[in-house]
Formats: structure tokens, C-alpha cells, sequence
């Protein structure tokens, strides 16, 4: 079957000239008369042809594609990352290839092996939950290629990365329940190896302190997803260990949360205020609707992608770590300050 990709070769034909001629006038060579040029570049538009990308690449040793890999699309903070850094990229001339790993290091070393293989300038990676030998990203970095992240970082590789200050939205967060009149809160914590995670834990516990709460280890509980949430939310009130006040380390955490102290008809935020972090779509849609951190994924998107083509145009930079500001959106599971 032949391909429905249209050539040099076929604009030649049809043309009755050689494929070196239709190649020359498409770029405006100045051996080419105009009367030949128009005639080519107007066939060429009536096929709708396009230059092959990977034989452009070959030729330039440029391929204009950036690689993304995030731990799971559907996300919405992910999504709108992805939106900022195609929406810059576009305007750079950059397409971009999208990759994800959901949250599994085999399949994130299989991503970073296929960016690579398709000749990217650039890739972009925020890592999974489990990712702690960073030996494929080093092969990245061996084999030339500019690499930026964002959110999740790896420490101790050398890149420019996009970030938000954690610890001290963490902060904010937790002093704005105090200073509703929340006294026994706890925090519903991601893993420990992700920075973000003991970032957003080490703010929750020193507005503690600082506050002048005493801080308990029982304050911290494993859990960063919507089922983990719920379960802890329920196991806290049959032991009967209400606490007054809830900060999730995502917004999916806060809503299973919610779901559960609605499902034992405790008041929010009359007696539990909760609040989560990076205002998916899903804080505005609970049920009171969520006080949450505004994580401005779209914001990010487009400042690592303006990063990664720095980079790109010019290797030897100094490396930047860029923090995004963030924003605490009061909404009804917390009381008004």
C-alpha cells in the first residue's frame, strides 16, 4: 500500500523535474527561478506535504521535539504543566512528546530510553513516587541532552529545575488552621524520599512549634491518595482521635478526607477544618467545596520549558532553580480567618 506521506519525490513527478530541484526551491534557494519556486511551493500546498521531521533531524542534528515524562496525565496539576510547556514551546517552534510513567521507575527508565532513541533536544521529568537510583537520568545528561525538572527533583543531579517553596506553603497552611482556632491537627504525609513530601512535612510540624503546639509523631500519618485519606480519616475517628484540623499533602488525600468524616456526619469545618494542596479541579467540586494551596502547574509549565530551551541554546549556563509563588485559596472546609 503506498503511503499517504507525501514526498519530494512525488512533487518531482508530477512536476517533471528532479527531487534535488523541488528540494531547492522549497528552501529558497537562489538557483531556483521564482516561476520554479512558485509552481513547487504551490503543489506542495495542494498535496498538504510536510518535511519529514526525523530526516530533517538527521540533516540539522536538531529535531525541534521536547520530551516530557510526568508520573500520571490524568492529574490535573500534571495536564496543566503539560498545557504551559507546549503553549511556550509551540511559540518557540518546539513540539513536544509526552511520556508517562505512572509512578513505575521501570517505566520511567523505558521513557527516558525512548526520548533518547527519538533524538530529542531536551527533556522535561518530574519522577515517580519510587524513584531513587537515578542512573537513567545520568545517561541522559552522558548522552548530551539538556534536562530540566520540575516539582519532583532529584538531589544531587545538577539541572535547572521549577519548583514551588513546599516547606513554606506548608506553613501557611498549617498556621492558617491555627489561627481559625485549630489546635489537634494532623497531616496527612507523602513519601518521605520525595522532597516535596518532607518539604510540606517540615513546614507542618515547625508552624507547630512555632506556634507553640506541642508537635507528635502520631501527628503524621502515611497517606497521598484518595482511598489512603479516607482510611486514615476513618481509622483516627473509631479510635475516637478526632482532630480539629487536617492538612493533606495533595488535594486527592483531603478529599478522602472529607468523603469519610462526611460518611460519619461530622461537621466540616465546624468541628474538623481540612485543607489540601495544588487546587485540583476536584477542591473545587467537594463537597464543602476545599480550602487548598494553588500550585499554578500552567505558570511552571511555561517557565521550565523557557528553562530547557535556554539550556538548549546555550549548554554551558549556569544552572537555575527557578520557585514559582503559590497561594492559599480559602474555601468552606476551613473556618474564616
Amino acid at each position: 500500500m503506498r503511503s499517504l506521506q507525501v514526498t519530494i519525490k512525488d512533487i518531482a513527478k508530477q512536476l517533471g523535474i528532479s527531487a534535488s530541484t523541488v528540494s531547492r526551491a522549497l528552501k529558497d534557494h537562489p538557483d531556483i527561478s521564482e516561476k520554479t519556486k512558485i509552481k513547487v511551493k504551490a503543489l506542495a500546498k495542494e498535496l498538504n506535504y510536510k518535511p519529514n521531521a526525523i530526516a530533517l533531524s538527521l540533516q540539522s542534528s536538531k529535531s525541534n521535539i521536547i520530551g516530557i515524562i510526568v508520573p500520571q496525565i490524568v492529574h490535573h496539576f500534571f495536564s496543566t504543566v503539560i498545557s504551559g510547556i507546549e503553549e511556550y514551546a509551540g511559540k518557540k517552534g518546539y513540539n513536544v512528546l509526552i511520556c508517562q510513567s505512572n509512578e513505575s521507575i521501570d517505566k520511567e527508565i523505558t521513557n527516558t530510553q525512548t526520548l533518547i532513541s527519538s533524538r530529542v533536544d531536551g527533556i522535561i521529568v518530574s519522577r515517580t513516587k519510587n524513584t531513587e537510583d537515578f542512573k537513567h537520568f545520568r545517561n541522559i545528561q552522558n548522552s548530551f541532552i539538556p534536562l530540566v525538572f520540575f516539582d519532583r527533583t532529584c538531589h544531587g543531579l545538577k539541572t535547572d529545575k521549577v519548583i514551588i517553596d513546599d516547606y513554606k506553603a506548608a506553613y501557611e497552611a498549617t498556621e492558617y488552621l491555627i489561627r481559625t482556632g485549630c489546635k489537634n491537627i494532623v497531616h496527612f504525609s507523602g513519601p518521605e524520599n520525595l522532597k516535596i513530601s518532607s518539604k510540606r512535612m517540615w513546614g507542618f510540624r515547625d508552624a507547630l512549634k512555632k506556634n507553640s503546639i506541642p508537635f507528635k509523631e502520631e501527628y503524621i500519618i502515611n497517606a497521598d491518595n484518595l482511598e489512603d485519606g479516607q482510611n486514615e480519616t476513618e481509622k483516627l475517628i473509631r479510635n475516637n482521635k478526632i482532630p480539629d484540623g487536617i492538612f493533606a499533602v495533595n488535594d486527592m488525600t483531603a478529599a478522602g478526607a472529607i468523603n469519610a468524616l462526611k460518611k460519619y456526619n461530622i461537621k466540616i469545618p465546624d468541628k474538623v477544618s481540612v485543607i489540601g494542596f495544588t487546587n485540583e479541579l476536584i477542591s473545587a467540586i467537594t463537597d464543602p467545596p476545599m480550602t487548598t494551596v494553588e500550585q499554578n502547574g500552567y505558570i511552571m509549565g511555561c517557565k521550565t520549558a523557557e528553562l530547557l530551551i535556554k539550556r538548549i541554546e546555550n549548554i554551558d549556563a549556569p544552572f537555575i532553580s527557578e520557585i514559582i509563588p503559590t497561594k492559599l485559596i480559602i474555601r468552606d472546609t476551613t473556618k474564616k480567618n
